[in-house]
């Protein structure tokens, strides 16, 4: 093709061609991480590269990109596509989301609203997620970024429906009264960072007692907004988890949610990780309670593959949701057409987001690919390997596993007989096997701080992940472990 028609103007037979390269990539990387460190670290010249290397002026050939691509780019992953990496709670894309976020991206619609195939897709998929958590069908539910801009979106409905005031008009200067949320200091900090956005302060963000499980004290949860009530303040949201990032820890749900009630208090549960192991016989009981909530996170880019970004927000009452974002006044706000151009009421009513992209289609093309069942599936055998982990490394009595041991995490730690009562000694010792492992290449694991002691920790959610890959973790731990030891600790 002549120059100027290299930058735009593309025939279907030079799309085909590069985009076959492309897969030709997509293919051998995917297919050949098994063979491959599982983290390799970016070489000091190539980031000096990457930071210093002005914008290009003049354009490239498609093959000259693709050619930098897997030259410095490509050979440096973040690891979380291999089946040995176990680090904090990230998940390999699912094949189908890959060829689906293409797909997106050749149509590009903006999902604010309208009538188009994208608007429903979403639609479609949020009503998806509503049924497997139990959830009312008049609820309503978004596609944003993941669990954190969840949490901002599900605790500004709580502001909005629970300060007493408008505080959209008025603002937290004029409140009448200071506002309290609550949660554990197991809980994510993205609750924290929500709740300072919000202007109400993480000084009133109360730390709820949990139990030698990690899990919220139902008790310590009454006692607290008892207490803020006396002194003045308006009790607004309490964000229980449903699988704690640290540990996978399940608050005690269905016990919460009778406290919120009694107290008029919005309940918002965090399953952003934890929420989809509702589909296993193992913990579909324990995590019943979901469908009591005013408003989930869910991340589909957690334990269902889809690749990041795509996070679910589901808030109970649709138009308390509504009332906290629209801009469109109440009287003149309608349900549109369903057949002309406006389409249902728009996205965009409902969230801080104008613009939005097609994130619902990699979810909908993964969900239609592997079904609930094919989840449901691999999310229990993931559940098994992780107890799996937890049974070998509770044979050597010089490793002592995090207890209880929950959904996909263990978190375990190397504590020789010598050094059992020299805590900080033990840290140090710790993340010298932390770090000899992550750059060993054979495993990737990541840590944690709970109580003050210092974890190893690692997360199954690789459907790939097998048996044997749990066992070579265990092995590259304990090796890592007496190699450390030995030199005179």
């Amino acid at each position: 093709m002549n120059e100027r028609r290299t930058r735009w103007d593309w025939s279907a037979d030079e799309i085909k061609k590069v985009g076959y390269r492309v897969i030709d990539i997509i293919a051998e990387h995917l297919t050949t991480l098994p063979t491959q460190p599982v983290f390799r670290p970016v070489p000091p010249s190539l980031a000096h590269t990457f930071l210093t290397t002005p914008a290009p002026q003049e354009g490239r050939t498609p093959d000259q990109v693709l050619d930098e691509f897997l030259a410095s780019i490509e050979p440096y992953p973040f690891g979380n596509g291999h089946p040995r990496f176990f680090g904090w709670v990230n998940s390999p894309p699912a094949v189908m989301g890959i060829f689906a976020d293409a797909l997106a991206a050749a149509m590009n619609p903006s999902c604010a609203g309208g009538n188009h195939a994208a608007v429903y897709v979403e639609k479609q998929v949020i009503n998806w997620f509503k049924e497997m958590l139990g959830y009312p069908a008049d609820s309503f539910g978004l596609f944003v970024s993941g669990g954190s801009m969840a949490a901002l979106t599900a605790l500004a409905v709580a502001r909005h429906s629970k300060s007493g005031f408008d505080v959209r008009e008025k603002g937290l200067q004029q409140a009448a009264s200071r506002l309290a949320f609550y949660k554990t200091s197991e809980g994510h900090s993205c609750h924290q960072k929500a709740i300072e956005m919000l202007g109400v302060g993480s000084a009133h963000l109360r730390t709820v007692a949990h139990d030698p499980a990690y899990r919220m004290r139902p008790s310590a949860l009454e006692q607290a907004i008892r207490e803020d009530r006396k002194h003045g303040y308006t009790p607004i949201a309490v964000v229980a988890s449903a699988g704690t990032v640290n540990t996978g820890a399940i608050d005690p749900i269905d016990e919460i949610a009778d406290v919120c009630r009694a107290h008029r208090v919005w309940l918002h549960i965090d399953g952003a990780y934890g929420a989809p192991a509702v589909l296993s016989e193992r913990y579909a009981s324990e995590l019943a309670g979901l469908s009591r909530a005013d408003s989930i996170a869910l991340d589909p880019h957690k334990w269902l593959c889809a690749p990041v970004e795509a996070g679910v927000v589901l808030v109970r009452d649709a138009e308390a949701q509504r009332s906290a974002f629209s801009l469109v006044p109440p009287y003149l706000r309608t349900d549109r057409n369903l057949s002309g151009v406006g389409g249902p009421p728009w996205f965009s009513e409902f969230g801080f987001q104008q613009t939005r992209g097609f994130r619902a289609l990699k979810v909908w093309m993964a969900l239609q690919h592997h079904g609930f069942v094919g989840y449901r599936h691999v999310i229990e055998q993931e559940i098994e390997l992780a107890a799996r982990l937890a049974d070998i490394l509770r044979t050597h009595t010089d490793v002592e596993v995090c207890e209880p041991q929950n959904l996909s995490i263990v978190c375990f730690r190397f504590v020789p007989p010598q050094l059992r009562e020299r805590e900080d000694d033990l840290t140090t010792l710790n993340k010298a096997i932390l770090e000899d492992i992550q750059l060993g290449g054979q495993a990737f694991l990541s840590s944690t701080v709970m109580n003050g002691v210092f974890w190893l920790r690692a997360c199954v959610l690789n459907p790939r992940t097998t048996e044997s890959d749990v066992l070579h973790l265990a092995q590259t731990f304990t090796r890592a472990a007496s190699a450390r030891l030995a030199p005179g600790y």
